[in-house]
């Protein structure tokens, strides 16, 4: 929308050449707050877009890191979007729920009581934000993501990454061994939603009447989307956990709502999904096996170089 000259992408990680080459690229790590303040000040930033934290397993596994990264990294951008007059968008999660939260049709306001680090960062993440917009005038703002689905990236650690793992096993192995139980129901969205989504709440010219939105598209279990799965590749399995023995991931879907009311972002900045769960399941698994026959021709490729 800007020109990519005008985006600034950063990362702790060396940037694949084809990214890198899209435009500017800088390291920041978030915990360094100088080193972010030079990147402000340097690059003349005037909007922050911070996704730097670790997801819900993950969190559950290093919750000192989690505690670190998700909190302090967030509070050096929220100084940085005072001192600096930015705009700061963060995204919260599904996460920032909790077990007494009414599962279905969760609205924005509500209890929440996360009993999860990842949730309690992101609580925390929301109400610090709401105080800075409060307070100091900080033009804070932020959506409730639920699990978001996309080929182009592996499961990174979240609860509802069973949901991007499954296409992976279905096309390449034919069966898929879910970590969570069959009638789970979590809200889902594509990646393409997400990214709509996201860029609507951002560029809103006007300071919207809350801060943190939910966002929402569809909601499924896992024995729903492996069931549409089907009508693609009928040999597609499925098995779950013994139910004596559950994953330590059910215990946090368990915490979190089935489905979100996000009829307050469709209000105020006109949300509006575009994917429904037939169009997410043909695309995702149109996009993985064009990655698989991709692997297979360059695999072939390689074994004809060394043949020669």
């Amino acid at each position: 929308m800007y020109g990519s000259e005008n985006v600034v992408a950063s990362d702790i990680r060396k940037a694949p050449d084809e990214f890198a080459a899209a435009g500017p690229f800088v390291y920041a790590d978030v915990m360094n707050y100088p080193m972010l303040e030079r990147i402000v000040v340097d690059w003349r930033i005037d909007w922050i877009v911070h996704y730097s934290a670790l997801l819900s397993a993950v969190a559950e596994k290093n919750p000192a890191l989690a505690l670190s990264v998700n909190m302090t990294g967030f509070q050096n951008v929220l100084e940085l979007a005072k001192v600096h007059r930015l705009r700061l968008y963060s995204p919260s999660t599904i996460g920032a729920f909790g077990p007494s939260t009414p599962k279905d049709m969760t609205p924005d306001l509500t209890v929440m009581r996360p009993n999860t680090i990842y949730g309690i960062t992101k609580l925390h993440m929301e109400l610090l934000g709401e105080y800075y917009r409060e307070k100091f005038g900080v033009d804070f703002r932020s959506a409730r993501y639920p699990g978001i689905l996309s080929a182009d990236s592996l499961p990174g650690g979240g609860t509802t990454d069973y949901a991007v793992d499954i296409f992976h096993h279905a096309v390449r192995h034919g069966h898929y061994n879910c970590f969570l139980s069959k009638d789970t129901r979590l809200p889902m969205m594509y990646l393409t939603d997400c990214i709509k989504g996201t860029v609507d709440h951002l560029v809103y010219p006007t300071p919207l009447p809350q801060s943190v939105y939910n966002l929402a598209a569809v909601s499924f279990t896992p024995e729903e989307l492996a069931a549409e799965i089907r009508k693609h590749l009928p040999h597609f399995t499925i098995s779950y956990p013994d139910a004596d023995k559950p994953d330590f991931r059910q215990a946090i879907a368990n915490s979190w709502p089935g489905s979100l009311d996000d009829s307050m972002a469709r209000q105020d900045f006109g949300w509006k999904e575009e994917y429904g769960m037939e169009k997410m399941v043909k695309t995702m698994l149109t996009k993985i096996q064009a990655q698989v026959d991709a692997e297979k021709k360059s695999s072939v490729a390689a074994e004809a170089a060394v043949a020669l």
